[in-house]
């Protein structure tokens, strides 16, 4: 990828938070101190960037440089890894990076291959993380995705996922997101150092998360939501 191709990233990842309405021109101008008419042009492509203020504005949006490269394909697992992830505790999901024998409470199988065609976005202190895990979703945590995630559902997490571009530009992620010491699922903007989380069912509110001074919002994603399978 050149320096015009992250340019046009950037833009892009911009341009989706602004349409969100996680982010505004006069936001991100406060944040990173350049003038809104300098934003404004970059956002509508006719001005670059210099690599300070690349960074600078990757820093105020908690982005890396990674996190603009093409999205890559998933490390190589072992063929028996290919088909199955165990289902664990959301404890065991969240502070767990290996997941020991005890903790496995069955396995899931999935169709052969299916886990090879998925693509990562890890950050660098997860990427020794053993990559995928299950958990069930009890009856109470259920409501604010409903009718996405039904009571004592499976959802597939992948825990190489924990950044907030998107991973189809059609569709949000969803995300397990840790929230003290308990796992939510939730749809996930970030906004003035806050996690914004939202819910798929809007009879439910929108709750904020503050994030520590220095804490990246890739800390707190567990891992995006790659399957859910809902008992019939």
């Amino acid at each position: 990828m050149n320096f015009s191709q992250m340019h046009d990233r950037l833009r892009q990842e911009l341009l989706r938070r602004i349409q969100r309405g996680t982010l505004s021109v006069s936001l991100l101008a406060r944040q990173t101190g350049f003038g809104q008419p300098h934003l404004s042009n970059f956002l509508h492509g006719r001005r670059q960037l210099s690599l300070d203020a690349l960074d600078r504005i990757l820093a105020a949006q908690h982005l890396s440089a990674a996190d603009l490269l093409p999205i890559s394909r998933r490390e190589s697992y072992p063929e028996e890894d290919r088909s199955s992830a165990p289902l664990v505790s959301h404890s065991t999901a969240l502070f767990e990076p290996y997941i020991r024998a005890s903790a496995v409470q069955a396995m899931l199988q999935l169709p052969p291959g299916s886990l090879a065609t998925l693509h990562s976005r890890v950050a660098n202190q997860r990427r020794a993380w053993q990559r995928f895990v299950a958990v069930r979703v009890p009856a109470d945590e259920a409501p604010p995705m409903d009718p996405l995630i039904l009571p004592n559902a499976i959802v597939l997490i992948d825990r190489h996922y924990n950044s907030l571009m998107t991973y189809r530009p059609d569709r949000p992620n969803l995300y397990a997101v840790r929230v003290g010491a308990r796992l939510m699922l939730r749809y996930v903007d970030y906004l003035s150092n806050r996690l914004v989380l939202r819910p798929h069912n809007l009879t439910h509110p929108v709750e904020l998360v503050e994030l520590d001074p220095g804490e990246p919002p890739s800390d707190l994603l567990v891992g995006r939501v790659v399957l859910i399978l809902n008992e019939p």
